[in-house]
């Protein structure tokens, strides 16, 4: 299985969800491959939000070594499941896919809830890392009880 985490600018929401799901998966002993990307450029070569870092770090996460990079159409081919954070993430994401079958990759990674930025209100980060830690806690185990492992 190979997971894309997918938000805005890939220095907030989505390395935070690349470190939370390879910590989760690697404690499962799961053969996932994980990554992150932002639909946007402004951040492309720098690293996480030096906030997610610290609050990963909390956590017992290192997200440090991680290098924001922007989405690009041939992840559709790379990756099995890409889960973005919001709807407007959703939005830029479907409107790059090429058919039905690229987007059926597509998913919210709360299903019918968004994580909210916290770039703008440093006291979300903490509260967005446990709803990410949720989201993907749900995704590996409806996807290890389909039998993805």
């Amino acid at each position: 299985m190979k997971i894309l985490m997918i938000c805005l600018g890939n220095i907030c929401r989505s390395p935070l969800a690349e470190g939370i799901m390879k910590h989760l998966v690697a404690e499962q002993g799961l053969n996932w491959t994980v990554d992150s990307a932002g639909t946007g450029s402004w951040h492309v070569g720098e690293g996480p939000d030096h906030r997610s870092v610290k609050t990963a770090r909390q956590f017992g996460v290192d997200i440090s070594k991680q290098v924001c990079r922007q989405f690009k159409v041939s992840d559709f081919d790379e990756f099995d499941l890409m889960l973005v954070m919001d709807k407007s993430n959703l939005s830029d994401v479907l409107s790059l896919a090429r058919n039905e079958h690229d987007a059926e990759k597509v998913k919210l990674l709360l299903n019918d809830k968004e994580v909210p930025d916290p770039y703008y209100d440093p006291t979300q980060f903490e509260p967005v890392y446990r709803l990410i830690e949720g989201g993907c806690k749900d995704i590996i185990k409806a996807y290890t009880q389909k039998g993805d492992q």
